[in-house]
C-alpha cells in the first residue's frame, strides 16, 4: 500500500482574492477606457473625454465588481451613487495628473500620456478598493448580528 499523497493546500486570505478580482475586472474597464481616450482625444477636450469615459466606466465597473470582485448581493442605484463618489475623487486625481503633464509638455506622445494616465488610475485604483470593500460592498451587521457574536465573523472576512 501507498501512503496517502499529502499535498498542501494554500488558500488565499479573501481580501487578496477580492484584490486580485477587483484588478482584472477594473483593470480590464480601464484598459478598454485608455483606448477610448485616446480615440477620443481629437475630437473633444481631454478633461470632456475623461468625464464621459469615466462614467461610463464607472457604470460598467460598479456592476462587475458587484458581482465579481466582492461577490455581494447589493445592487441598485445607492451602490452607482456611492462608488460613483470614489469615482469623483479618481477623476480628479486622473484630470490633475494629465493636466500637469500637459502644463510640463505641451504636446506629450500617445505613449507618455497613457503612461501618466494609466499610473493614475492605478494609484486610485487602490484607494477605491479600500473604499469600496469597507464602504460600499461591506457585508452589513444588524444589532441581532451582534448580539449573537456574528459581527467577528463578518468583520474577520
Amino acid at each position: 500500500m501507498t501512503a496517502p499523497s499529502h499535498t498542501p493546500t494554500r488558500t488565499v486570505h479573501p481580501v487578496v482574492a477580492a484584490f486580485v478580482r477587483f484588478v482584472v475586472c477594473g483593470g480590464g474597464v480601464g484598459l478598454a477606457s485608455s483606448g477610448v481616450l485616446v480615440l477620443l482625444n481629437d475630437r473633444m477636450p481631454m478633461a470632456v473625454a475623461n468625464a464621459l469615459v469615466t462614467v461610463v466606466s464607472t457604470l460598467i465597473a460598479t456592476e462587475l465588481h458587484s458581482r465579481v470582485s466582492f461577490r455581494s448581493g447589493r445592487r441598485g442605484w445607492g451602490v452607482h451613487l456611492q462608488s460613483g463618489l470614489t469615482v469623483a475623487v479618481s477623476y480628479a486625481f486622473t484630470t490633475g495628473a494629465l493636466l500637469c503633464l500637459y502644463a510640463a509638455r505641451p504636446e506629450p506622445s500617445a505613449l507618455v500620456e497613457q503612461t501618466v494616465y494609466l499610473s493614475a488610475s492605478a494609484l486610485a485604483g487602490v484607494g477605491r478598493f479600500a473604499l469600496l470593500r469597507v464602504v460600499v460592498f461591506a457585508e452589513r451587521t444588524t444589532a441581532g448580528d451582534v448580539a449573537l457574536g456574528k459581527a467577528s465573523v463578518v468583520m474577520a472576512a
